[in-house]
């Protein structure tokens, strides 16, 4: 199918003050840490959009639990197909892996209860899942006691959206990537995909799916308008609107998003709308009573996620008229200004030393540690970069004084990822001796920073990475000549 760009448009032609889009933009950039990227979509085109460089619309991005509302799309498109429906029984799926004892409450745990975060557990199986010696998930999710009734208590559980990934690949022969390729990720002109997946080859599902910035437009765009895609219908209408309609109460509270309700694997927000999000900064933001569709994503600390939502409605939201405005050139150029112009500052420091001319080109040999770093040599010069050797491979980072430079490198990959991603480096003096790099892994919420404390025969290097679901621990090197 013919990829079709999304059509763009001013904000006063689309009913938004120019200038209300740019105190959001404002907001996001001077009140989070790391903001990532942002498309905004009203009546079907693009009044705004824009990437904090390094970031660019090219690169995917890691989108954590947003991946769980794709998932929910594959089970929908399953079910209208026929593979299964969302009231068979979970159990019987996966009858080899069945536990000895099984209790009423496994027994009576159905699909839907995987979908609506209702199934009985009283902790995430996440982590017994992922834990397991063995690698068989499927087993370790059922050896988690139920110890509620389904349906009767909301826990949210990475493990139940792991398990629908799992009921799809079994009923259909396909892995939900390849399930959705087709049905989904090609009628969108979604070319850019990846989704990881658990020893038993079976895709993440509650995680690991990376894509752009304007796929989780696209995405959003087909939910709001209820499955149809360019005269097709991707999505049945009944499952968008009951996948995204509130099935159970998660909280109490007006004042937070995360107590709107849950639908299937998309959380109800205020003021209408719902979403899919994910750790760190993904968002897909639907917004049906005022025909508009939010993406982002950063690498915001988790106790920062409210605060996009919040300048939504402080800023978005009251601005979204039914009418088109009349067109304010001074405010859509300034806008225009604000959003090419955006990007996260490069180190800053001192572009030399009094040591260059001792450490630079130096190769050090690395004590043992957990990375396997063998050998490192920083080359402090006019073009700076950084060499690495492990056992298997060398890495070199290109760096950059005051400015971001990009290059490949397998050094900071997860899991079994053999293949080289692009990073940015930027690289200054703190002081005679000590050098500070800090590497942003464009393709997720997460960069590095090394600082390099240089002796007169030895290295220490302070690694350490700015976000983590658990806790964050430094990892030390040191080295000699």
């Amino acid at each position: 199918m013919l990829r079709i760009p999304f059509p763009h448009s001013t904000p006063e032609k689309e009913g938004i003050a120019s200038a209300a889009v740019a105190q959001f933009a404002t907001s996001l950039e001077s009140q989070i840490q790391d903001v990532h990227s942002f498309i905004l979509l009203r009546h079907g085109s693009v009044v705004a959009n824009g990437w904090w460089s390094p970031y660019a619309p090219e690169y995917p991005h890691m989108l954590y639990s947003l991946s769980k509302s794709f998932t929910s799309t594959a089970v929908g498109i399953a079910v209208a197909e026929g593979f299964f429906s969302i009231d068979d029984p979970v159990l019987p799926f996966f009858a080899d892996d069945a536990p000895a004892e099984v209790n009423t409450h496994l027994a009576a745990m159905r699909v839907r209860h995987l979908l609506s975060m209702t199934t009985g557990h009283d902790e995430d199986t996440w982590w017994h899942m992922t834990h397991c010696e063995d690698g068989n998930w499927i087993k370790a999710f059922f050896g988690v006691p139920v110890v509620h009734e389904p349906r009767t208590h909301f826990l949210y559980n990475t493990g139940a959206s792991y398990m629908l990934s799992a009921i799809v690949q079994k009923t259909t022969g396909l892995k939900v990537v390849d399930f959705l390729k087709p049905r989904l990720f090609v009628p969108l002109g979604i070319e850019h995909h990846k989704w990881d997946e658990s020893p038993q080859g079976i895709n993440l599902g509650g995680i690991g799916l990376s894509t752009t910035t304007e796929a989780i437009a696209r995405f959003g765009q087909l939910h709001l308008q209820k499955g149809m895609w360019q005269g097709q219908q991707l999505i049945p209408e009944e499952w968008v609107e009951e996948a995204t309609a509130f099935q159970v109460a998660n909280g109490e509270g007006d004042y937070s998003d995360w107590t709107q309700g849950y639908g299937y694997q998309f959380w109800r927000c205020r003021h209408g709308a719902y979403r899919g999000d994910g750790a760190f900064g993904q968002y897909c933001v639907v917004m049906p009573e005022q025909d508009a569709v939010l993406a982002i994503t950063g690498g915001m600390a988790l106790e920062d996620m409210q605060q996009p939502l919040d300048f939504l409605w402080e800023h978005l939201l009251p601005a979204m008229g039914s009418e088109p405005l009349d067109e304010a050139v001074e405010d859509q150029q300034r806008l225009a200004e604000k959003l090419s112009s955006l990007s996260l500052p490069a180190v800053k420091g001192n572009a030399t030393s009094s040591v260059v001319s001792d450490v630079s080109g130096q190769t050090y040999n690395v004590d043992e540690n957990v990375l396997h770093i063998e050998t490192l040599c920083l080359s402090l010069g006019e073009s700076g970069w950084l060499r690495l050797t492990t056992a298997d491979v060398e890495e070199i980072i290109e760096c950059g004084y005051g400015v971001w430079r990009q290059s490949q490198t397998r050094l900071f990959n997860q899991g079994n990822d053999v293949e080289p991603h692009s990073v940015f480096a930027s690289g200054a003096w703190m002081g005679d001796d000590s050098f500070t790099l800090v590497v942003r892994l464009v393709e997720t919420p997460f960069y590095h920073t090394l600082v390099f404390y240089f002796g007169d025969d030895d290295l220490m290097v302070e690694m350490g990475i700015n976000l983590s679901l658990e806790s964050a621990q430094k990892v030390l090197l040191t080295a000699q000549k």
